[in-house]
């Protein structure tokens, strides 16, 4: 099964490009600059959708992580308890409502009462949301999603993961720093996972001039779920780093 925005396709009714693959296709004929124009329509209703439906969750936490990782996983665990730790405290749980962390927060979140919500994303391998969101939207358009992501959170954990997970994290890290939002709180959990690359990144980056000291301390690593919750949930906020330090 395989969605496309709010259309499910399933055997010999799933097409084979995502709509995103044909918006960034560069095609040698010219049909795209009649085709494209009215593209922008589509894209258009995915930003009314998502405004119209998210306007009034509340406040909201985004929750990050493979889908990938088993429901044995103990990191899976972790996730439902942050899922539960963020209802309780308030918070609506958002993740891109897939399999894997995705599933285990908002199974946390639905299960303490909690406000589930799942913006889930075309893809050629993707099953749909999973069953612990309450309140989903499938997007055809990554960048539409991502504004979701961000408008409508007040902060982001982020579990272990591939590369989704890492477009999203670096994705925020680089709101902040360029200052494009505001006193927003970034955990990453699990801090086995996270070390390679904070030592990468004081080794080579920092060391090297691409990032400042004060980039180090846009983020906090954790390994437990109730403090990740209590990082992202109490204020006061950690300071945006000071943006003339960023510049080079």
């Amino acid at each position: 099964m395989r969605t496309q925005g709010s259309v499910v396709r399933r055997a010999d009714q799933s097409e084979p490009i995502t709509h995103d693959e044909w918006l960034l296709a560069n095609r040698g004929d010219t049909e795209w600059a009649h085709a494209d124009p009215w593209r922008v329509l589509r894209i258009q209703s995915e930003f009314v959708e998502g405004f119209g439906t998210l306007a009034e969750i509340g406040p909201a936490i985004s929750v990050f992580g493979s889908a990938r990782t088993s429901r044995k996983d103990p990191l899976y665990g972790a996730a439902v308890q942050i899922g539960k730790g963020l209802a309780e405290a308030g918070f609506a749980t958002v993740t891109g409502g897939g399999p894997g962390i995705m599933e285990a927060a908002n199974k946390g979140a639905l299960q303490a009462g909690g406000v589930s919500v799942g913006l889930g994303i075309e893809l050629p391998f993707e099953q749909g949301l999973n069953k612990y969101v309450s309140l989903g939207i499938n997007f055809r358009y990554f960048f539409a999603r991502k504004v979701m992501f961000l408008k409508y959170s007040q902060g982001f954990i982020v579990m272990p993961g591939g590369f989704g997970t890492f477009d999203e994290v670096f994705e925020a890290l680089t709101l902040v720093q360029t200052r494009k939002v505001r006193s927003f709180p970034i955990v990453l959990f699990g801090s086995a996972f996270w070390s390679g690359m904070l030592d990468w990144l004081r080794s080579e980056m920092l060391d090297q001039g691409y990032i400042s000291a004060p980039d180090l301390d846009m983020f906090v690593v954790v390994d437990d779920p109730q403090e990740a919750v209590r990082i992202v949930t109490t204020p006061p906020i950690a300071p945006v780093p000071d943006a003339s330090a960023q510049m080079s």
